[in-house]
């Protein structure tokens, strides 16, 4: 069967002496309008005008735009953080030549350490502890996991005072403290609970025992937010339990784990300062018995505010930094630090040097 020949339709010659036909105009692609494409020669209205000599967008000044109510509230937030300066800075009552003289004393500075020391290893206690628990709850063993609940449970009931009392008085529970092998006569340790119980120890089998309680439950809910195909993975590539704990569910649970950890961690540090009613020289205890003396009770709370506000700051800063590293796997890019930020700030501001756009 032989191909059908293609049809073309040609114009007619015109005859001799006649004007030449007018070319059809060219009708515009769809959708676009009748000056999307500039066509040289007068065909976009511009008459023959060389495109290359447009406007250069590049010399065109970026002008970002304005909000004038966040400018607004920025004014009258500003307005309202001046005066609160301000009278921090004029009110003589505040008597801040007492707090500099105070502020770094060395009285002040044995009772910061003890604070520092409290948080430390009630810190570790509670938060090794609260690991514990954290896997006791998560066991299938009724048993194991019943045992973490009701102590969570006791110890989050019981205001932390409380405890704390009830440590420092278990003498009057049990007279002595004997630790030895179980149905024999043989003791290691025979003591009376009153001098070993001291306020020092008292404070931090209360506050330990306390945040173990709170962190426990902490650790088991990052624990549990990560998703349960990781470990059926794992298992299904043959890695052993241990490190599937340790190398694939715990780093990724840290990412959970670390805001709500570092929140405990800075009422921790606060959390000292109730231990004074055991009469132990802590931060807050010392100032109690400064300013019980001199009677500058106002400038001396303040020589405690402000170290306890040095010591949560620093805290922040560690855990915006640990974040960070945590946070490696989940995105793409990391967060700037608050210098590469301030670096990025300074070059946006640097003036360009004229022609650099040429």
């Amino acid at each position: 069967m032989s191909p059908s020949p293609v049809s073309t339709s040609t114009a007619p010659p015109a005859p001799a002496g006649a004007a030449p036909a007018p070319t059809p105009a060219r009708t515009p692609a769809s959708g676009a309008g009748p000056s999307s494409y500039p066509q040289p020669g007068g065909a976009d209205g511009r008459d023959g005008e060389d495109l290359s000599q447009l406007e250069d967008l590049s010399q065109l000044r970026v002008v970002p735009a304005r909000h004038p109510g966040r400018v607004l509230l920025a004014v009258v937030v500003g307005l309202l953080v001046a005066a609160v300066l301000f009278s921090f800075v004029t009110n003589p009552r505040w008597e801040w030549g007492v707090v500099a003289r105070w502020f770094l004393a060395e009285s002040i500075l044995r009772g910061l350490l003890e604070t520092l020391k409290l948080t430390a290893v009630a810190g570790v206690l509670g938060f090794g502890l609260g690991l514990v628990l954290a896997l006791m709850r998560l066991s299938a063993s009724r048993l194991i996991s019943g045992v973490s609940w009701t102590f969570s449970w006791i110890f989050r009931s019981t205001p932390l005072l409380v405890q704390l009392l009830l440590w420092y008085n278990l003498g009057y529970l049990y007279e002595r403290v004997s630790v030895g092998i179980p149905f024999t006569e043989i003791a290691l340790i025979d003591t009376r609970t009153s001098d070993l119980m001291t306020p020092m120890l008292a404070a931090i089998l209360g506050l330990g025992l306390h945040q173990a309680a709170y962190a426990g439950e902490l650790i088991r809910g990052g624990i549990l937010s990560v998703d349960q195909g990781q470990l059926e993975a794992a298992g299904a590539l043959g890695i052993p339990a241990r490190d599937r704990s340790l190398r694939i569910v715990l780093p990724q649970a840290m990412r959970a784990i670390l805001p709500t950890a570092f929140n405990e961690i800075i009422g921790l540090v606060k959390g000292t300062s109730i231990v004074y009613v055991l009469a132990h020289a802590e931060l807050f205890f010392t100032v109690q018995l400064i300013y019980g003396r001199t009677q500058q009770v106002l400038p001396m709370l303040l020589v405690a505010t402000v170290w306890y506000v040095v010591i949560t700051s620093l805290l922040s800063i560690a855990q915006y930094y640990i974040e960070r590293h945590y946070a490696k796997g989940a995105v793409r890019t990391l967060p700037p630090t608050p210098l590469q930020r301030l670096r990025a700030g300074l070059t946006r501001r640097r003036p360009v040097p004229r022609g650099a756009w040429a």
